[in-house]
């Protein structure tokens, strides 16, 4: 059972973080793992796909991310000494002496020095394969920072100042990976590239909305539509002030000096599927449960809610409105549902995240009867140490929360409220989740 330490002053509160806690428990990896992972004799099911295990001498694990150290313990309780080595690659790694696979430390959001060596390590296990050997890829939400690679003529050091400059500009993941492709060799498809000609099942764990395979984890098994142009132009539409190394790499990449990532069609992926085992919707379906069994009425607005946090915020506030003078969407009382991943465009200096950034932004306009809970389902909201914050219209002041969202300064006014929701590291990764609660017992 996933702990949630948040102030639950009504039932409404209450079935705000149940729902949480229900949408997180659905997608912690050894659940997702067990559902979606068999193994009968010598033949492996993932998914809809079976795989036959005499038709391979070596059976590797590789990969990371939030969820990585999960999906590695579920593996080794399913496979056991089937597998034959492995690296995985978590910002909290927990090493099992009798485990098959190694579990490697890495930094997440910015890469860091003990990251690149773990991938170094990574990337010298799939050096060399052949044809009968079966990697199973780790691919979830986290592993690009987790797993940094630094292209040549890119310094660590000046992959960590472009990755800063990126999240502080309000640059969705789409953006920001078109960037890290391009200056990274296991990102985009080089994974897969490296490990060809070996047989390459992407086990992912999606956080990323519409589940685009090529920019889940920056894609590091899944081909690359994305070119050294896009990356160029993102630096440009975002005005971001980049190391010099990384605009000549783009550059060289643009005319056509350093080959492009992997496309669509490239022989490396002849060899490689990839299955996605859970998503937010996977969470957001379970919260529904939840809802439904407190005896409100469920409703998932969307699991891909996006752009910035502070605009997202008021439309779930006018939908709680329309719903109590209306009865549309949905009729009170009702909990309504929503996923994706907001972004926040720092302008101050203070402490926060997207969903305590939404969650202050929504306190300031909330109508009455109405209590509105955001998290990262990581556990850990942007930079902070908590997933996230529960409100309603007390919860407060208009004018604090303003003052509070002009400094991008969240935290400490939502602490202050007693609203902050804390869990911990949770293990898994499918991005935001949000619980809006309207009506009876607020």
């Amino acid at each position: 059972m996933q702990e949630f330490d948040a102030r639950t002053p009504t039932p409404a509160h209450e079935t705000a973080i149940d729902c949480l806690r229900a949408g997180v428990e659905a997608v912690l990896p050894d659940r997702v793992v067990r559902e979606s992972v068999s193994l009968d004799g010598d033949a492996l099911t993932v998914a809809d796909a079976t795989y036959d295990l005499t038709a391979y001498d070596r059976i590797l694990v590789v990969g990371g991310g939030k969820a990585g150290d999960g999906v590695a313990d579920a593996l080794e309780a399913v496979l056991g000494d089937r597998i034959d080595g492995g690296v995985v690659v978590t910002p909290d790694p927990s090493p099992r002496p009798d485990g098959r696979i190694e579990r490697l430390p890495g930094d997440h959001p910015v890469p860091s020095a003990r990251g690149v060596e773990s991938t170094r390590r990574l990337a010298d296990l799939l050096s060399d394969l052949d044809d009968r050997t079966l990697v199973l890829a780790a691919v979830t939400g986290g592993a690009s920072a987790v797993l940094p690679a630094p292209a040549e003529g890119v310094s660590l050091a000046e992959l960590q100042e472009t990755t800063d400059r990126l999240l502080e500009s309000g640059a969705e993941i789409h953006d920001l990976n078109a960037v890290r492709k391009h200056v990274s060799t296991l990102k985009g498809g080089g994974l897969a590239r490296l490990a060809a000609p070996a047989t390459v099942v992407g086990l992912v764990l999606s956080d990323v909305v519409g589940n685009d395979l090529g920019v889940i984890a920056s894609g590091p098994t899944a081909p690359d539509e994305t070119t050294y142009d896009d990356a160029l132009d993102v630096l440009d539409r975002f005005d971001l002030d980049v190391p010099k190394s990384v605009r000549t790499r783009l550059a060289r990449g643009s005319a056509g000096d350093i080959p492009e990532t992997p496309k669509p069609g490239d022989p490396v992926f002849d060899r490689v599927t990839n299955h996605i085992l859970a998503d937010t919707f996977t969470a957001l379906d379970a919260a529904r449960g939840v809802a439904d069994e407190r005896g409100y009425d469920p409703l998932i607005l969307s699991s891909r809610v996006r752009g910035e946090a502070r605009e997202a915020a008021k439309t779930h506030v006018a939908v709680a409105e329309e719903s109590l003078a209306t009865g549309n969407p949905i009729s009170a009382p009702a909990v309504v549902l929503s996923g994706g991943e907001c972004t926040v465009t720092v302008r101050g200096d203070g402490d926060g995240g997207p969903n305590l950034e939404f969650c202050l932004a929504a306190a300031a306009e909330l109508p009455d009867a109405t209590v509105l809970a955001s998290i990262d389902s990581d556990g850990k909201d942007g930079g902070t140490e908590v997933a996230g914050a529960v409100v309603d219209s007390s919860s407060v002041a208009a004018g604090d929360a303003r003052a509070a969202l002009a400094r991008n300064d969240a935290l400490p006014a939502l602490r202050e409220a007693g609203a902050l929701v804390e869990s911990g590291a949770t293990g898994t990764n499918v991005n935001d989740l949000r619980v809006l609660v309207v009506g009876e017992g607020v």
